[in-house]
């Protein structure tokens, strides 16, 4: 049973990550019905500029998180005007392909500025380690579950309780409609982005604490968890993103600890070919009806 609840800690802490990654994917989906694939490479710039701030500008963890969700904002609001904005009125494969090529770019510029090799997340937090019976928490879980329930807590508040957040159900239900009521969609569309972005950015600061490792390609497979993560719970839902991304870490550290690490990632994806096949809109999605 302690091994259990061990697994329980470890795949909490690194499902709550995987809730703030699903939290950007599901909520542009939401909006405009994109997935976009460049998240994940969002979240690898929002790593690296929590290890410059960290390591150059010698900032600790809460400063170092700030500025990386505010540059992943920007960068998200950027990529959406160059990128996504000319598309509005395109075919979804036209866009689908586009959100890959962006992804691609952000991966081979970033490492033509930073080089390809792996490296090292300072120590920004205490190694102190908690004992409760025979479960071992390490402060670091702690700060990364805490700022995960904080930050959901923001975005909850944010979608239900703000002027913007009841323009962006709005235009989530019906774009037209919302706009002939004088509801503003681009920046709408535009402040779902900054807000998606900056959870990336502060779930790369999270992960490079986790991990203590980052490189230009670490989004890739984590931004397709997000993904599975957000389909599992729901895509379009805001709560089944966060309830995704934490059964997509749970599973994942119990593959890792009573199976093998090295089926870790085929376990996530054959999960979700069953989720696809069982219930296509996800434990708290909606089925809709689409006119061809």
């Amino acid at each position: 049973m302690s091994e259990f609840l061990q697994q329980m800690v470890n795949g909490i802490s690194l499902g709550s990550i995987y809730a703030l990654i699903a939290l950007g994917y599901t909520m542009v989906y939401g909006i405009i019905k994109l997935i976009n694939f460049a998240h994940g490479d969002v979240y690898m710039i929002g790593a690296y500029i929590g290890f410059a701030a960290t390591t150059y500008a010698q900032l600790g963890f809460f400063p170092a998180l700030i500025i990386s969700m505010a540059a992943c904002a920007v960068l998200g609001v950027f990529v959406e005007r160059i990128a996504y904005k000319p598309l509005r009125n395109s075919s979804r494969i036209a866009v689908l392909i586009t959100a890959i090529g962006v992804s691609l770019l952000m991966e081979y510029v970033m490492m033509f500025f930073v080089g390809a090799e792996v490296r090292s997340y300072p120590k920004l937090l205490s190694e102190r380690v908690f004992e409760i019976g025979n479960v071992y928490i390490k402060a670091q879980q702690l700060y990364i579950i805490a700022t995960a329930i904080i930050l959901m807590i923001v975005l909850q508040f944010i979608v239900h309780k703000t002027k913007t957040g009841k323009a962006m159900r709005a235009v989530s239900i019906d774009k037209d409609a919302a706009q002939l009521m004088g509801i503003k969609v681009d920046r709408t569309i535009s402040f779902t982005f900054a807000i998606g972005s900056a959870f990336a950015g502060a779930a790369g600061v999270l992960v490079g604490i986790y991990y203590n490792s980052i490189d230009p390609l670490m989004g890739i497979m984590p931004g397709l968890k997000a993904f599975v993560a957000a389909v599992f719970g729901g895509i379009g839902s805001i709560p089944g993103a966060m309830i995704g991304g934490l059964g997509i870490g749970i599973m994942e550290t119990l593959v890792s600890g009573y199976w093998n690490s090295m089926y870790r990632d085929a376990a996530v994806f054959a999960f979700l070919i069953i989720i696809l096949i069982l219930k296509p809109a996800g434990l708290l999605g909606k089925n809709t009806r689409e006119k061809v």
